[in-house]
């Protein structure tokens, strides 16, 4: 008797530990491309690269798409995160020139099994610029292994054209066609610089679809004061939001967070105040109040059963 009551509880115990949920965290993150005239303007991206970095590491983003990503801000971004790894090529030439769409992760959790790139146009295998994009538009794609579990997904990042109307919403169909050509029924996480709100019919097409969830509409916690671009101007607000995390229903959402962190660069001759209303060790300066890039991180944490 004893002996069947230990079978059982040993059953029980496998049937949890087969159907623990196990949780990852995901982000997407226009960094905004290096640029003489934001320098200029105090928003420079060698000031803003380790506040970035530094975000990025304290928000602990195990895998995040990042967008407008040129080479040398790859290279920089490397340095200031050295547990994570990149996939992604170049927009221009395919292999360095331009904006990147990388996908970023932490190499200690997680491998790539398989990854790749298309371009959000008709011709999806070379660098060109589709319908009537402005520019040449990427999505950079991995199938990665959460080393630990063996929990496999897929994930999709990219950048969708901020002029074309009709290259927005052929990329958007393009995207779930190739879901699901490529993906069946492994979990898929999309992120990416939309450049469309949640109000627009090409966001409607990915979030009408049986494929995707928008992260934010089905979160459990969220934390939205604000929409996802700034303009670097920390005393603005919208309700859009443009930058986005879908997931395949197989996940579910339990935070979803818009992070509208700031840091302070001086402002010269500016005075010391202080007051009797704070302790006399304290006292404060006037300095200007800066975002890390003309958008905000969207943060997601995702659980799903191993």
């Amino acid at each position: 008797m004893k002996r069947i009551l230990w079978v059982l509880m040993l059953l029980v115990l496998v049937g949890i530990q087969v159907t623990q949920a196990g949780e990852l965290t995901v982000a997407s993150f226009n960094i905004r491309y290096h640029n003489s005239p934001d320098s200029v303007n105090g928003n420079g991206w060698k000031q803003r690269c380790p506040v970035i970095c530094d975000l990025i590491r304290f928000n602990n983003f195990e895998i995040f798409g990042a967008q407008e990503v040129l080479h040398d801000q790859l290279l920089d971004m490397l340095d200031g995160l050295p547990g994570y790894e990149f996939i992604g090529v170049g927009r221009d030439d395919g292999i360095t020139k331009g904006e990147y769409a990388p996908i970023f992760f932490q190499k200690e959790k997680y491998t790539a099994i398989k990854s790749g790139h298309f371009w959000l146009s008709d011709v999806t295998d070379i660098p060109n610029k589709g319908w009537d994009a402005a520019l040449p538009r990427i999505c950079t794609w991995a199938k990665l292994k959460d080393i630990k579990t063996g929990f496999e997904f897929f994930f999709f990042n990219l950048h969708m054209d901020h002029i074309g109307v009709e290259a927005r919403t052929n990329s958007a169909k393009l995207v779930l066609k190739k879901i699901t050509e490529m993906c069946h029924n492994t979990p898929v996480i999309l992120t990416g610089d939309f450049n469309v709100d949640q109000h627009s019919a090409n966001y409607a097409v990915l979030e009408g679809s049986a494929l995707l969830n928008d992260a934010y509409e089905v979160a459990k916690i969220r934390y939205a004061t604000n929409g996802t671009f700034n303009n670097f101007r920390p005393d603005m607000k919208t309700d859009s939001r443009i930058d986005h995390v879908f997931v395949s229903p197989t996940f579910m959402v339990e935070r979803y967070g818009v992070l509208t962190d700031t840091y302070r660069t001086e402002i010269a001759d500016s005075e010391s105040e202080k007051s009797v209303n704070f302790p006399k060790e304290v006292s404060l300066k006037e300095y200007m109040a800066r975002t890390p890039s003309d958008h905000f991180p969207v943060k997601v944490v995702l659980s799903f059963k191993d």
